[in-house]
């Protein structure tokens, strides 16, 4: 079945995304229609559109048979691949993360930085991520009555945890900050490098490229700092890495930073100014969860369910494929919608509800299988220390103006929450 020329370029539309509730109707419609299906929004290869729970689940226990990285791995326009592959000979990827990886390669870079990310590491950063989140805190309590939380508190304390993970000065910050806005914003004019809409498609691929190439600056210092001098942080772990006893490849050591940097902030601030804007517009879970802080992990899973901050990854087929009663042909694209599978009705009652006793909330926020999200252990811990520490402070919340996301259809979550509070 073809997907609907609207409902499919509602789907890759950032403005869509921004808006929440015109692509929460798409996949709502998708799911009930026509689940598993064709789409080919405008200057867009076709591909399936995967739309369910189960089906996106299905896709992510298989990774021999739907592969990350042999084409593009987020939606990407026709004309605007063509321009990346000619700027890397012929390579879909600007970046080679664990994100563009298949087996064997995913299994032996996972396991590179795997035990840095396992709770019982983790642990020992509890104190320190408890002194970060009070700072924070303390910074929203001078504003008086009302801030942008978005912007005074979820941003930048995620940022500060991450760029201590690693070993990067809180001066280098508003750098990481303004790269990575740069980076998962390009389509948002507030955000972007340019500063404005982007219609010219070479342009907004370059602006992409320029991107990448100033966090590659960065992170090669930091890379020769530490083989020279290691220390107990995740860059010396990646610049002193090696894979079947080499060290990582130049792509790959940069692409290694570049996603534990962004999406090791960016995902969790999101996650943090949604949960924050599900509170203030619901009081009875604000006053729920305050009177009860037991209920503090449901919260956090509910705000990573309600916010989906990664809204997509693509897949390609390495061999016809058996999904959900169709075949899908080898080398079809395949779009695996997230936000879509944690609002499928017949996995959650009431989907559309935040409710932080939500029980069971086998949400997909995270990706499912080998490729699940090797941060989330960090991103849950830092999210409940801060609710921990705001929530027994915070006496009363509610919005002061409109929220606003920002506009992009592969990870994105709330730019500006403008609230009005009371805390003691």
């Amino acid at each position: 079945m073809q997907v609907p020329q609207d409902v499919a370029n509602t789907i890759v539309d950032p403005k869509a995304y921004a808006d929440g509730k015109r692509v929460d109707d798409a996949f709502r419609w998708l799911r009930g229609e026509a689940p598993l299906a064709i789409a080919e929004p405008s200057g867009f290869r076709p591909f399936w559109v995967v739309t369910r729970h189960a089906d996106i689940q299905a896709v992510e226990r298989q990774n021999d048979l739907f592969h990350n990285g042999d084409t593009f791995t987020t939606l990407t326009p026709v004309e605007a691949g063509e321009k990346v592959m000619q700027m890397t000979g012929g390579s879909p990827h600007l970046v080679r993360s664990l994100v563009q990886m298949d087996n064997p390669d995913h299994f032996d870079y996972r396991r590179l930085t795997q035990s840095w990310f396992m709770p019982q590491n983790l642990r020992g950063l509890e104190g320190r991520i408890r002194e970060i989140a009070r700072g924070f805190i303390d910074r929203m309590a001078a504003k008086g009555d009302r801030c942008d939380f978005a912007r005074v508190v979820a941003l930048l304390y995620a940022l500060h945890v991450v760029m201590e993970v690693l070993g990067g000065p809180e001066t280098d910050e508003p750098r990481m900050l303004k790269l990575t806005q740069e980076l998962f914003g390009s389509a948002d004019p507030e955000l972007n490098r340019g500063g404005a809409e982007i219609s010219d498609t070479a342009a907004g691929v370059a602006n992409v490229q320029a991107v990448v190439m100033d966090f590659m600056t960065y992170f090669n210092a930091m890379t020769e700092d530490r083989r020279a001098a290691p220390r107990n942080d995740l860059a010396s772990v990646i610049a002193n890495g090696k894979i079947n006893g080499a060290p990582l490849g130049h792509l790959e050591a940069m692409s290694y930073y570049i996603i534990a940097a962004t999406a090791g902030h960016d995902t969790t601030s999101s996650t943090t100014a949604g949960a924050l804007w599900a509170l203030a517009e619901n009081p009875d879970q604000f006053a729920k969860v305050k009177a009860n802080p037991g209920l503090i992990p449901g919260l956090v899973e509910e705000s990573i369910r309600w916010v989906t901050p990664v809204k997509h990854f693509m897949r390609s087929t390495t061999a016809d494929a058996e999904l959900a009663g169709q075949t899908i042909p080898k080398g079809d694209w395949m779009m695996l919608s997230y936000p879509s599978g944690n609002r499928d009705e017949t996995v959650f009652e009431d989907p559309f509800k935040f409710d932080v006793e939500r029980t069971p909330n086998k949400h997909v926020a995270f990706g499912y299988g080998a490729h699940v999200c090797l941060g989330q252990h960090l991103a849950r811990m830092e999210m409940r220390i801060l609710w921990e520490e705001l929530l027994p402070r915070l006496e009363s919340v509610e919005l002061d103006g409109e929220p606003k996301n920002m506009e992009a259809n592969f990870v994105c979550g709330p730019k500006s929450v403008p609230i009005r509070f009371r805390m003691h």
